[in-house]
């Protein structure tokens, strides 16, 4: 046996029992041990940012990490993105970097970087392997650091010759992870008070504030003070549909998002922090509290927010269970009607099999989507929380390997789904249940609104070509079936309509291309 061996058994010891990767000559010790013991799935990826972004789909999904295992500064570059998404939604994930042996990285060869500081932007805490003995107790400090408190990306960088080591360190057994920290009774009872005080307050939740049952309980907060329920715009995971608390999300363009929370006097943050517009622009300001309304914190990422939602209904005494509204019902279809995104939202509405995981990379687009299926089938909907595009199909993977019993979905942007579309080739080779749906509008659409949003000017030719994707159009049905998807077009509401219907039914991976 050689050490990389006890690192995998560790690993599974502890519950990591999935590993996406890409891995190179550095990493083929740890490619063997993965080979030779039971216990952890191997998934290759064609690209780095198909393996962290699967990873963070698999987290979110599953509520535990799975790691990664990429190569050297250069592989683990090429995952950044989709590691930031991660970071930014609190996701556990245990991302392993091979590195050249110890006593190469002298000599300065071509692929030799500095590993560490690569990973340091996207992770929460990054470690590295200095001996063969260290190999297991490393990979359990690396799996703790990723439950956090504040759950996160916790980086391993492993040198070659520490895997290759024929030394046997110790594989250890279950260690105890940590949980969120509590959230103290003078907390509660001064948030308690701030509501009952306020006349027009606000409950913003963010994080694992959103799922359902947290969202009953905010809801029952809301129904008994009168409070208005609001979520972050970009939340991790959202349980939604019928008879799920269905919270009104904040737009996305602050100025929008201030004339929504207008006229509150009180936010009350749990789970998450005080709103931010997503970007600056000049003029506007960059904070959403409204003027002269107070904030209370009841809670961040790092915190036990669904115990502390119930200890404040207990103290507001908010316990009458609250109606559940009828389930929605889809409207007329007009099959001859040119695609949009509400027609998309409406055939999910129709045919969407309970208990769904929707994958939105589709920025504007997706909001189209969301409100038709609010009250439609129940599902988990998974954001864009780190803004970094090409999450959608990778994520998908990573949904699809934690929950395979489910109908998966992945809504792209052309543009988006164009950074990372190598997750077609994973999604065929494991035979996943995912349906890619690619809204192709052949542009950066929500750049063209930001453009002039900045007051950047009416665009030129130049400016309209940066931000066009019709010269040349990509075809959508042939780079799916390349990578072994069936895949097929849409251009009117009931072309769509009967491909989802087919696609849901015969089961696999699929691509839709809506044309809108």
């Amino acid at each position: 046996m050689f050490a990389a061996e006890s690192l995998v058994r560790t690993l599974i010891n502890q519950g990591v029992e999935v590993c996406f990767t890409n891995p190179g000559t550095s990493e083929m010790h740890m490619v063997a041990a993965l080979d030779r013991i039971e216990g952890m799935q191997s998934v290759l990826c064609l690209f780095e940012g198909v393996a962290t972004g699967a990873a963070d789909g698999y987290g979110r999904m599953a509520g535990k990490p799975a790691c990664t295992l990429l190569h050297l500064g250069p592989g683990v570059g090429n995952g950044l993105a989709n590691l930031h998404n991660a970071r930014r939604g609190y996701v556990p994930v245990v991302n392993i970097v091979g590195d050249h042996a110890r006593h190469h990285l002298e000599l300065d060869a071509p692929l030799t970087s500095d590993v560490d500081t690569v990973c340091e932007p996207m992770s929460r805490w990054v470690g590295r392997v200095n001996d063969p003995s260290e190999v297991s107790s490393m990979a359990v400090e690396a799996v703790r650091q990723s439950y956090g408190p504040e759950r996160g990306v916790a980086s391993l960088t492993l040198p070659a010759d520490c895997a290759w080591s024929d030394e046997e360190p110790d594989v250890l057994e279950a260690q105890p992870m940590p949980g969120p920290n509590p959230v103290g009774a003078n907390t509660v009872s001064a948030v308690a008070e701030a509501i009952k005080a306020a006349k027009s307050p606000v409950l913003f939740l963010g994080n694992d504030a959103c799922l359902e049952a947290s969202l009953e309980t905010a809801g029952r907060i809301a129904e008994a003070t009168g409070a208005q329920l609001f979520m972050d715009t970009f939340v991790p995971r959202i349980s939604r549909g019928q008879g799920r608390v269905s919270p009104r999300r904040l737009a996305y363009f602050g100025e929008q998002a201030l004339e929504e929370l207008a006229g509150s006097d009180l936010l009350v943050i749990a789970g998450s922090k005080p709103p931010v517009a997503f970007f600056a622009y000049p003029g506007l300001p960059g904070e959403l509290t409204p003027e002269g309304a107070k904030t209370v914190h009841l809670g961040g990422p790092a915190d036990d927010i669904g115990q502390a939602l119930n200890d404040l209904a207990d103290a507001l005494g908010a316990d009458t269970p609250l109606a559940k509204p009828e389930r929605s019902q889809a409207p007329k279809l007009f099959p001859d009607e040119k695609l949009n995104p509400g027609y998309v939202g409406i055939s999910m509405l129709r045919h969407m099999p309970e208990d769904s995981i929707i994958c939105d990379d589709s920025t504007t687009s997706g909001m189209g989507v969301f409100p038709w299926i609010d009250n439609g089938p129940r599902h988990e909907w998974l954001c864009l929380t780190g803004g970094a595009i090409g999450s959608g199909m990778p994520q998908a993977v990573g949904a699809a390997l934690a929950c395979p019993d489910k109908q998966v979905f992945a809504l792209c942007g052309d543009g988006a789904a164009a950074y990372t579309l190598q997750a077609l080739w994973t999604q065929a080779r494991e035979k996943q249940n995912v349906i890619n749906i690619v809204f192709a509008n052949h542009s950066y659409l929500v750049l063209n609104v930001e453009l002039s949003r900045v007051g950047a000017g009416e665009p030129g030719p130049a400016a309209q070509q940066m931000l066009s994707l019709d010269n040349p159009k990509m075809d959508w049905v042939k780079l799916a079936e390349g990578f072994g998807v069936p895949a097929q077009r849409a251009h009117t509401a009931g072309e769509f309509d009967d491909a989802l219907k087919a696609a849901i039914q015969a089961g696999g991976p699929h691509l839709i291309v809506a044309e809108i």
